[in-house]
């Protein structure tokens, strides 16, 4: 996912310059011209932006572009102090809410959202699947490149989560020791309930285990649990050789 940090002043750039230091993927764009045009082209190719500028440029900037929340990126307007950060679109569906609050974390600087409360707190949950006996490095390897296309940190996951079968594999419950989160897998019956929201169903997987996806499945189920919430994907599956991971959401 690109970040374009845009900043208009000698001040928003300093700013500008140390969110880039932890903002992964991220471009800053000092004085671009001409403005208006480039920060439109920067959100139409899906870009999220960080505009350290008057709300007010951003949202004059922006409106004539805006589609709707389910296909605008995530877009965040901050003052040049970093004091506040205010996630301007797509809080919930962009996942600008959830960018804001790591921005403001980094930089000490307070959250002003004005979305509902009861979405202001995401839980992340990660789901597994891998063949019997797969070494661990298999799917840590898969899991860091989860978090990286995700702009997550092993510190927002709440669980990892697997189908039952899978209760005694070993790369799973080492894990959950190396990593300090609970592991928890469900049958097939509550798997089954969450097949509608799978990015893809395989016959093979349902052929073998009884549902048609593991990691996706255990994912939602976990954060579900975790909230007792409807849960979300915000990774479809990723896999290798032996494994697969996949990131799911739910809102307390």
């Amino acid at each position: 996912m690109i970040v374009k940090i845009v900043a208009l002043t000698d001040q928003g750039l300093i700013l500008a310059k140390q969110i880039k230091n932890f903002v992964e993927n991220s471009e800053v764009l000092f004085k671009p011209k001409p403005f208006i045009q480039t920060v439109q082209n920067e959100f139409k190719q899906g870009h999220r932006l960080i505009l350290i500028c008057a709300t007010g440029i951003a949202v004059r900037t922006l409106a004539p572009v805006l589609k709707d929340k389910y296909q605008d990126p995530a877009v965040l307007v901050l003052d040049e102090q970093g004091e506040f950060v205010i996630p301007l679109l797509s809080g919930h569906e962009g996942g600008a809410n959830e960018f804001a609050q790591k921005i403001a974390d980094k930089l000490k600087g307070k959250l002003v959202q004005t979305t509902a409360k009861s979405y202001t707190k995401p839980i992340y949950t990660i789901g597994l699947g891998c063949e019997r006996d797969c070494p661990i490095s298999y799917v840590q390897t898969l899991i860091s490149e989860a978090l990286k296309s995700t702009n997550l940190e092993m510190s927002q996951i709440q669980s990892i989560n697997s189908i039952d079968i899978k209760a005694d594999e070993q790369a799973f419950m080492s894990l959950s020791m190396l990593l300090n989160k609970p592991f928890n897998t469900f049958d097939v019956q509550t798997l089954s309930k969450v097949e509608d929201q799978l990015s893809i169903k395989s016959e093979y997987v349902f052929n073998t285990v009884g549902v048609y996806g593991v990691a996706e499945s255990a994912a939602l189920c976990g954060a579900s649990k975790s909230t007792e919430n409807e849960a979300e994907l915000v990774l479809n599956k990723i896999k290798n050789a032996k494994a697969t991971v996949s990131i799911a959401k739910s809102y307390l």
